[in-house]
């Protein structure tokens, strides 16, 4: 793409996300191994990162689009880098306990809100509308890369040096990222003067309103909540099948997402072609149909060289579908939001997201404990199912990347 300034904010993202994957999977070995936690506390943990989502996560969307977006992602960067660089000095100092991690966590998460609002909401002061879904396409595609180094590089890093120096590694690639976004010129718009103060409780609720009460974007929503919480179920229950109850070691358990990262890429290469061919609407629901596809053959995993080869297959259609998916449904709510609303419009979409993930986490663990890890994969499997065969009956359905540039007409 011909577009200044997005090849350094690619490069930025891929480096910090490459660092991410390995934390992703280093903190639940970590926990697991070092911490003996159990599936619960897992949950709990997983749950740690996301609960700032929920608790603040429509007042970030508020905050973030009265001021400049760029330095709240170069600030955030650097803080994230500081949280995780304390993990391995923790453990270093023999001090590291379950609620000390989980405390960290939680701080982590509370910045990577503001983060994660103030990034997506640049993206358009960098890219024009019509080249909105293909640059979140080269931003999947750079995450599909990353996960497939730093998956299978995070269980040999994990073997090899430990959990807390993989989650150093992590730190670096966040003071990576500040610098390269730092030095970046991006042409934000300038937040007009306000005549009076401006009312939070008005402009949240202004943003939720845009989100839930949009044709397309309201079932859309709805959808991806109800995959955050199955997905996150998965998530919470895979580590522990994978290595306690099928006794493979961390370096299988990377092998096989470093397989879906291959997925990903995959996916998010055909993404832009299948979303012209079919609509952004079809194309969104065929993957969302490939997630509980792909996941329904974990439960069907045992030991020995079959069962990785099954694992692998699963990981792989999972993170097809997230390739399929990801870049179109960005794409999409960005170009028919209006700037004015981008901050709240992510906020409200990625905090009942990450508050889904506060839910699920924990009840796949805790569903797990009661009933066992193969029935509360299949009770996943089941509810992501569901939100597909939701999506695929409502409005949605019909979206087309058409709808691009009619940001006022919900």
């Amino acid at each position: 793409m011909a577009v200044p300034g997005f090849g350094w904010f690619w490069f930025a993202d891929g480096v910090s996300i490459f660092g991410t994957y390995i934390t992703a999977q280093a903190l639940q070995i970590l926990a697991l191994l070092t911490l003996g936690a159990s599936s619960f506390e897992l949950g709990v943990l997983r749950a740690a990162q996301w609960l700032p989502y929920l608790l603040f996560g429509l007042i970030a969307g508020v905050l973030i689009d009265r001021y400049r977006r760029k330095p709240v992602v170069v600030g955030a960067d650097f803080i994230r880098a500081a949280v995780l660089a304390l993990i391995p000095l923790s453990a270093a100092a023999q001090v590291l306990t379950m609620p000390l991690l989980i405390g960290l966590v939680l701080v982590f998460g509370a910045v990577s809100l503001a983060y994660d609002v103030a990034h997506q909401s640049l993206l358009p002061s960098l890219v024009p509308a019509p080249l909105l879904t293909q640059a979140n396409a080269r931003l999947e595609q750079s995450a599909a890369v990353a996960q497939v180094g730093g998956q299978a590089g995070a269980g040999l890093l994990i073997k090899l040096l430990g959990a807390p120096t993989a989650i150093l590694i992590d730190a670096v690639t966040y003071l990576i990222s500040g610098v390269v976004i730092a030095r970046l010129r991006v042409p934000e718009q300038t937040i007009p003067p306000q005549p009076q103060a401006r009312d939070m409780g008005s402009e949240l609720r202004e943003g939720v309103r845009w989100v839930y009460r949009h044709r397309m974007l309201g079932p859309l929503t709805l959808a991806t909540h109800a995959w955050f919480l199955c997905t996150s179920m998965v998530s919470t229950i895979y580590v522990v099948f994978v290595i306690s109850d099928l006794g493979f070691d961390a370096a299988v358990y990377g092998l096989t997402l470093a397989v879906g990262g291959v997925g990903g890429i995959v996916g998010s290469s055909v993404a832009v072609r299948l979303g012209t061919r079919l609509g952004v609407g079809p194309a969104i629901i065929v993957g969302r149909w490939l997630a509980p596809a792909g996941y329904a053959l974990i439960p069907l995993a045992h030991q020995g060289i079959s069962g990785i080869a099954v694992l692998c297959a699963a990981q792989f259609v999972f993170w097809l579908s997230v390739g399929i998916d990801s870049p179109l449904e960005m794409g999409y709510c960005q170009s028919v939001t209006p700037d004015r609303l981008l901050g709240r419009m992510r906020a409200t979409m990625r905090s009942m997201n990450r508050a889904a993930v506060v839910i699920g986490a924990p009840l796949g663990g805790a569903l797990a404990v009661w009933s066992g890890q193969r029935t509360a994969l299949w009770i996943a499997v089941a509810g992501l199912a569901v939100a597909a065969a939701g999506l695929t009956g409502s409005r949605f359905r019909h979206a087309r990347l058409e709808d691009y540039g009619r940001g006022d007409q919900p």
